[in-house]
């Protein structure tokens, strides 16, 4: 297991350094995405002025409070609680996000599935998880919100947050087809299987 300090945007070399059960902390630019964000982009067909090649992003729709822009706050929101949202119901839009937008890291709750696992390995990916619960932590990680692009679709705007020592996150699925989720899934259902099988029970 290895620790990494990744100033993003990062490359497709370091994200394939990756394996899973390494930490990650990130600093710089930090994407904030959820549901409609992302259905807006790739069902919709909208388009964002942000370029997201190499870049991480998050699940999230943050709770904010709209200020005067100012050198604090830039964008004319401040952060009030910036939490993680599950990652599964968005697992449709990994592989557009990397091959359309050039994202490398998705941050998230949860894991994502086998399609989102084949697109990490294609294209150079990885998956970092926080611990659920965590929404208080996080929020003192994000410095500034910086700018916010389709924000007709609030708080599931796409954000961009100035970030410092978010982390450290572990990498639950890497770009060499490994994934915890798998592992916990499979470990899972070996003890059921023993357990059954102890107690003379067929499955």
């Amino acid at each position: 297991m290895a620790h990494h300090e990744f100033t993003l945007p990062v490359t497709e070399a370091q994200v394939r350094a990756l394996r899973i059960d390494d930490t990650v902390t990130l600093a710089g630019a930090l994407y904030g995405i959820r549901d409609a964000t992302q259905i807006a982009l790739f069902d919709r067909d909208r388009a964002t002025r942000f370029d997201l090649r190499g870049q991480a992003v998050v699940h999230t729709a943050p709770n904010v409070r709209k200020v005067a822009p100012s050198a604090e706050h830039p964008a004319g929101y401040a952060p009030v609680c910036i939490g993680t949202t599950t990652s599964s119901r968005m697992e449709r839009f990994t592989r557009p996000l990397m091959a359309q937008c050039g994202v490398r890291l998705i941050v998230g709750k949860g894991g994502l599935g086998d399609a989102s696992l084949a697109a990490f390995r294609e294209l150079g990916g990885a998956y970092l998880a926080l611990i659920g619960g965590a929404a208080a932590l996080e929020t003192t990680w994000v410095d500034a919100i910086e700018d916010v692009d389709l924000d007709d679709l609030n708080p599931e705007s796409l954000w961009r947050f100035r970030i410092h020592g978010f982390g450290p996150l572990r990498v639950a699925m890497d770009s060499h087809g490994g994934s915890l989720y798998a592992t916990v899934d499979a470990a899972a259902r070996a003890k059921r299987a023993a357990a059954l099988a102890a107690m003379g029970v067929r499955s």
